[in-house]
């Protein structure tokens, strides 16, 4: 028996022939390699990227003026009773204290008891100042032709 336990353990000191490994490992190691290495190629070419982009500048603030429909309706609420109408339609400006002038323009419509504000570029019509207060801060357009129902 002692011989063949020698044989055993010189069996197992021998190595194994190259042909009997596995190539399995080799392939996983050699495809993290390339994806770790593709990894890096990516993120260095990303920088790259940002490096290469033009500075921009921050953006500007744009501030649009809008008509104010609440306050036209108040001061028309107040100063209304002024406006003179032709076919339920007038014209009035209102006063803009940031520009210090009438500079905004509404086209009224009147529906019975109800007022409906548009506002227009300019005003169309000519602007009259009789029986107006002097501090009004509405200007009122005349119709071009007179209204037999004005009020």
């Amino acid at each position: 028996m002692s011989g063949r336990s020698d044989m055993d353990e010189t069996r197992e000191e021998a190595p194994v022939p190259p042909s009997r490994l596995s190539k399995t490992p080799s392939w996983i190691s050699l495809g993290f390699l390339l994806g770790a290495l593709f990894v890096l190629a990516l993120r260095t070419g990303e920088d790259a990227m940002k490096s290469e982009r033009p500075a921009t500048a921050p953006p500007t603030l744009v501030k649009l003026e809008r008509p104010k429909l609440l306050e036209i309706e108040a001061v028309f609420a107040d100063y209304g009773h002024h406006a003179q109408w032709h076919n339920d339609l007038t014209e009035v400006a209102l006063w803009d204290t940031a520009k210090r002038g009438y500079t905004q323009f509404y086209e009224v419509v009147r529906s019975g008891d109800t007022y409906y504000f548009r506002s227009i570029d300019k005003l169309t019509r000519p602007v009259f100042t009789q029986g107006v207060p002097r501090d009004c801060p509405m200007v009122f357009t005349q119709p071009e032709t007179p209204d037999p129902g004005a009020k």
